[in-house]
Protein backbone atom coordinates (compact mmCIF):
# COMPACT_ATOMS: atom_id res chain seq x y z
CA UNK A 1 0.00 0.00 0.00
CA UNK A 2 2.95 2.11 0.57
CA UNK A 3 3.90 1.88 -2.95
CA UNK A 4 0.55 3.15 -4.20
CA UNK A 5 0.07 6.27 -1.81
CA UNK A 6 4.13 7.23 -3.29
CA UNK A 7 2.58 7.12 -6.41
CA UNK A 8 -0.57 8.73 -5.71
CA UNK A 9 1.29 11.25 -3.72
CA UNK A 10 3.80 12.26 -6.44
CA UNK A 11 1.38 11.95 -9.77
CA UNK A 12 -0.17 15.22 -6.86
CA UNK A 13 2.66 17.00 -6.96
CA UNK A 14 3.08 17.01 -10.59
CA UNK A 15 -0.62 18.52 -11.06
CA UNK A 16 -0.33 20.71 -7.91
CA UNK A 17 0.72 23.59 -9.83
CA UNK A 18 -2.11 23.50 -11.71
CA UNK A 19 -4.86 21.91 -9.51
CA UNK A 20 -3.74 23.05 -6.16
CA UNK A 21 -5.37 21.49 -3.63
CA UNK A 22 -7.68 18.81 -5.60
CA UNK A 23 -4.39 18.02 -7.60
CA UNK A 24 -4.87 14.67 -5.42
CA UNK A 25 -8.00 13.89 -6.64
CA UNK A 26 -7.23 14.37 -10.21
CA UNK A 27 -4.33 12.12 -9.39
CA UNK A 28 -6.52 9.41 -8.59
CA UNK A 29 -8.74 9.69 -12.02
CA UNK A 30 -5.49 9.47 -13.76
CA UNK A 31 -4.06 6.92 -12.09
CA UNK A 32 -7.30 4.75 -12.67
CA UNK A 33 -7.04 5.90 -16.36
CA UNK A 34 -3.81 4.23 -16.19
CA UNK A 35 -5.08 0.84 -14.83
CA UNK A 36 -7.77 0.73 -17.09
CA UNK A 37 -5.34 1.20 -19.91
CA UNK A 38 -3.51 -1.47 -18.95
CA UNK A 39 -6.82 -3.84 -18.89
CA UNK A 40 -7.68 -2.38 -22.22
CA UNK A 41 -6.36 -5.73 -24.42
CA UNK A 42 -8.83 -7.90 -22.08
CA UNK A 43 -11.52 -5.66 -22.23
CA UNK A 44 -11.66 -6.06 -26.19
CA UNK A 45 -10.74 -9.72 -25.52
CA UNK A 46 -14.08 -10.12 -23.44
CA UNK A 47 -16.03 -7.37 -26.06
CA UNK A 48 -15.40 -9.89 -28.95
CA UNK A 49 -15.96 -13.09 -26.89
CA UNK A 50 -12.76 -14.53 -27.25
CA UNK A 51 -12.87 -16.55 -24.12
CA UNK A 52 -15.18 -17.19 -21.39
CA UNK A 53 -12.94 -15.83 -18.84
CA UNK A 54 -11.97 -12.56 -20.39
CA UNK A 55 -15.39 -11.02 -19.49
CA UNK A 56 -14.40 -11.62 -15.66
CA UNK A 57 -10.60 -10.62 -15.45
CA UNK A 58 -10.96 -7.03 -15.84
CA UNK A 59 -13.36 -7.07 -13.05
CA UNK A 60 -11.14 -9.04 -10.93
CA UNK A 61 -8.09 -7.66 -11.70
CA UNK A 62 -9.47 -3.83 -10.40
CA UNK A 63 -10.75 -5.43 -6.66
CA UNK A 64 -6.87 -5.46 -5.14
CA UNK A 65 -6.79 -1.78 -6.55
CA UNK A 66 -10.17 -0.72 -4.87
CA UNK A 67 -8.86 -2.43 -2.29
CA UNK A 68 -5.69 -0.70 -2.15
CA UNK A 69 -7.54 2.50 -2.87
CA UNK A 70 -9.87 1.61 0.02
CA UNK A 71 -7.19 1.13 2.86
CA UNK A 72 -5.07 3.79 1.77
CA UNK A 73 -7.85 6.38 2.67
CA UNK A 74 -8.66 4.39 5.64
CA UNK A 75 -5.88 4.15 7.15
CA UNK A 76 -4.36 7.21 9.76
CA UNK A 77 -0.62 5.48 9.38
CA UNK A 78 0.99 3.89 6.06
CA UNK A 79 4.33 2.14 7.03
CA UNK A 80 4.44 3.22 10.08
CA UNK A 81 4.16 7.36 9.13
CA UNK A 82 1.56 9.48 9.13
CA UNK A 83 -1.07 9.02 5.90
CA UNK A 84 -0.22 12.27 4.02
CA UNK A 85 -2.88 11.23 1.82
CA UNK A 86 -5.66 12.26 4.56
CA UNK A 87 -4.73 15.92 4.24
CA UNK A 88 -5.76 16.16 0.75
CA UNK A 89 -9.21 17.37 -0.58
CA UNK A 90 -11.67 17.34 -3.57
CA UNK A 91 -12.51 21.54 -3.03
CA UNK A 92 -13.95 21.30 0.35
CA UNK A 93 -14.23 17.59 1.21
CA UNK A 94 -11.63 15.42 2.67
CA UNK A 95 -10.56 12.42 0.18
CA UNK A 96 -10.56 10.42 3.48
CA UNK A 97 -13.94 11.52 4.54
CA UNK A 98 -17.18 9.57 3.83
CA UNK A 99 -20.64 10.61 3.22
CA UNK A 100 -21.85 10.38 6.69
CA UNK A 101 -19.60 12.53 8.23
CA UNK A 102 -20.04 15.24 5.06
CA UNK A 103 -23.41 15.15 6.57
CA UNK A 104 -22.06 16.23 10.23
CA UNK A 105 -20.57 19.03 8.13
CA UNK A 106 -22.79 21.36 7.31
CA UNK A 107 -25.40 18.70 6.42
CA UNK A 108 -26.05 17.36 2.32
CA UNK A 109 -25.79 21.34 0.90
CA UNK A 110 -22.95 21.99 3.35
CA UNK A 111 -19.79 22.82 1.48
CA UNK A 112 -18.69 18.82 2.03
CA UNK A 113 -22.24 17.52 1.25
CA UNK A 114 -22.10 19.06 -2.00
CA UNK A 115 -19.28 17.84 -3.32
CA UNK A 116 -20.66 14.18 -2.45
CA UNK A 117 -23.66 15.74 -4.17
CA UNK A 118 -22.16 16.30 -7.09
CA UNK A 119 -20.09 12.52 -7.11
CA UNK A 120 -23.10 11.06 -6.59
CA UNK A 121 -24.94 13.06 -9.50
CA UNK A 122 -21.98 12.28 -12.10
CA UNK A 123 -22.55 8.26 -10.81
CA UNK A 124 -26.24 8.49 -11.60
CA UNK A 125 -25.67 10.17 -15.24
CA UNK A 126 -22.82 7.46 -16.00
CA UNK A 127 -25.21 4.37 -14.51
CA UNK A 128 -28.25 6.05 -16.70
CA UNK A 129 -26.22 6.11 -19.44
CA UNK A 130 -25.15 2.41 -18.76
CA UNK A 131 -28.82 1.36 -18.58
CA UNK A 132 -30.02 2.82 -21.65
CA UNK A 133 -27.62 1.22 -23.75
CA UNK A 134 -28.05 -2.35 -21.68
CA UNK A 135 -31.84 -2.02 -22.75
CA UNK A 136 -30.68 -1.40 -26.48
CA UNK A 137 -28.21 -4.12 -26.27
CA UNK A 138 -31.03 -6.61 -24.88
CA UNK A 139 -33.68 -5.43 -27.19
CA UNK A 140 -31.31 -5.93 -30.94
CA UNK A 141 -30.45 -9.06 -28.97
CA UNK A 142 -34.06 -10.48 -28.47
CA UNK A 143 -34.73 -8.79 -32.13
CA UNK A 144 -31.83 -11.36 -33.46
CA UNK A 145 -33.43 -14.09 -32.01
CA UNK A 146 -36.75 -13.13 -33.18
CA UNK A 147 -35.38 -13.02 -36.43
CA UNK A 148 -33.34 -16.19 -36.82
CA UNK A 149 -36.60 -18.03 -35.22
CA UNK A 150 -39.00 -17.15 -38.19
CA UNK A 151 -36.31 -17.86 -41.20
CA UNK A 152 -37.10 -20.08 -43.49
CA UNK A 153 -32.71 -20.56 -44.72
CA UNK A 154 -31.90 -23.08 -42.56
CA UNK A 155 -27.84 -24.47 -43.55
CA UNK A 156 -29.36 -28.31 -43.20
CA UNK A 157 -31.61 -28.02 -45.77
CA UNK A 158 -28.68 -27.69 -48.46
CA UNK A 159 -27.58 -31.09 -47.99
CA UNK A 160 -29.32 -33.80 -50.02
CA UNK A 161 -30.63 -36.76 -47.55
CA UNK A 162 -29.26 -40.09 -48.41
CA UNK A 163 -31.53 -42.75 -49.07
CA UNK A 164 -34.00 -41.70 -51.52
CA UNK A 165 -37.33 -39.79 -51.58
CA UNK A 166 -38.64 -41.81 -47.98
CA UNK A 167 -35.03 -40.83 -46.63
CA UNK A 168 -35.46 -36.94 -47.59
CA UNK A 169 -39.38 -36.99 -46.11
CA UNK A 170 -37.79 -38.03 -42.78
CA UNK A 171 -35.87 -35.75 -42.88
CA UNK A 172 -38.35 -33.32 -44.24
CA UNK A 173 -40.04 -34.10 -40.67
CA UNK A 174 -37.58 -34.06 -38.85
CA UNK A 175 -35.99 -30.85 -40.16
CA UNK A 176 -39.54 -29.08 -39.65
CA UNK A 177 -39.71 -30.12 -35.87
CA UNK A 178 -36.30 -28.98 -35.01
CA UNK A 179 -37.37 -25.87 -36.42
CA UNK A 180 -40.22 -25.83 -34.37
CA UNK A 181 -38.18 -26.37 -31.15
CA UNK A 182 -35.77 -23.38 -32.44
CA UNK A 183 -38.64 -21.24 -32.61
CA UNK A 184 -39.78 -22.29 -29.15
CA UNK A 185 -36.63 -22.50 -27.63
CA UNK A 186 -35.82 -18.76 -28.94
CA UNK A 187 -38.98 -17.39 -27.59
CA UNK A 188 -37.96 -18.61 -24.16
CA UNK A 189 -34.67 -17.06 -25.01
CA UNK A 190 -36.68 -13.55 -25.99
CA UNK A 191 -38.82 -13.53 -22.95
CA UNK A 192 -35.91 -14.32 -20.15
CA UNK A 193 -33.89 -11.46 -22.24
CA UNK A 194 -36.23 -9.32 -21.99
CA UNK A 195 -36.34 -9.80 -18.07
CA UNK A 196 -32.98 -9.34 -17.73
CA UNK A 197 -32.95 -6.29 -20.42
CA UNK A 198 -35.34 -4.56 -17.70
CA UNK A 199 -32.81 -5.74 -14.37
CA UNK A 200 -29.45 -5.99 -15.10
CA UNK A 201 -29.16 -2.55 -16.15
CA UNK A 202 -30.62 -1.13 -13.40
CA UNK A 203 -27.01 -2.97 -11.32
CA UNK A 204 -25.54 0.18 -12.27
CA UNK A 205 -27.36 2.05 -9.52
CA UNK A 206 -25.73 0.00 -6.72
CA UNK A 207 -22.31 2.11 -7.30
CA UNK A 208 -23.98 4.55 -5.48
CA UNK A 209 -24.75 3.09 -2.83
CA UNK A 210 -20.84 1.60 -2.49
CA UNK A 211 -19.55 5.10 -3.54
CA UNK A 212 -22.07 6.22 -0.14
CA UNK A 213 -20.25 4.55 2.25
CA UNK A 214 -16.72 4.43 0.88
CA UNK A 215 -14.07 7.05 1.41
CA UNK A 216 -14.46 9.73 -1.44
CA UNK A 217 -11.31 9.00 -2.58
CA UNK A 218 -12.80 5.84 -3.50
CA UNK A 219 -16.36 6.88 -5.03
CA UNK A 220 -14.20 8.98 -7.45
CA UNK A 221 -12.22 5.60 -8.50
CA UNK A 222 -15.65 4.16 -8.65
CA UNK A 223 -16.83 6.97 -10.72
CA UNK A 224 -13.59 6.90 -13.54
CA UNK A 225 -14.07 3.54 -14.13
CA UNK A 226 -17.61 2.72 -14.16
CA UNK A 227 -17.70 5.81 -16.71
CA UNK A 228 -14.56 4.34 -18.93
CA UNK A 229 -16.14 0.98 -18.56
CA UNK A 230 -19.35 2.44 -20.72
CA UNK A 231 -17.42 4.56 -22.60
CA UNK A 232 -15.19 1.72 -23.91
CA UNK A 233 -17.74 -0.49 -24.75
CA UNK A 234 -19.67 2.32 -26.27
CA UNK A 235 -16.47 2.30 -28.59
CA UNK A 236 -16.11 -1.14 -29.34
CA UNK A 237 -19.37 -1.39 -30.56
CA UNK A 238 -19.49 1.77 -32.61
CA UNK A 239 -15.49 0.14 -34.20
CA UNK A 240 -17.79 -3.35 -34.69
CA UNK A 241 -20.69 -1.52 -36.77
CA UNK A 242 -18.53 0.59 -38.46
CA UNK A 243 -16.37 -2.28 -39.96
CA UNK A 244 -19.39 -4.24 -40.56
CA UNK A 245 -21.21 -1.34 -42.81
CA UNK A 246 -18.29 -1.21 -44.64
CA UNK A 247 -17.52 -4.87 -45.61
CA UNK A 248 -21.19 -5.55 -46.08
CA UNK A 249 -21.43 -7.91 -42.79
CA UNK A 250 -19.96 -10.39 -44.71
CA UNK A 251 -16.82 -10.72 -42.62
CA UNK A 252 -15.96 -10.57 -39.34
CA UNK A 253 -15.09 -6.96 -37.57
CA UNK A 254 -11.21 -6.26 -36.31
CA UNK A 255 -11.33 -5.07 -33.31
Amino acid sequence: MSVFTHLVAELGRLLEPVLAQSATAAAIVLFTVLVRLALHPLSRAAFRGATPAAGCLPILLQLPVFFVMYQAFSSAEVGGKANELLGHRLFAAPLGARWTEALGEGGPFGAQGLVFLGLFGAIAAVAAWSAVRGRRTAASVAAAAAAAAVDPKKPAGRVAPKGGAKAGTKAGATSGAGVGVMAEVSAEQQEVMRKLGGVLPLLSFGTLITAAVVPLAAGLYLLTTTAWSVAERAWLQYRKERAERLTGGGERSSL
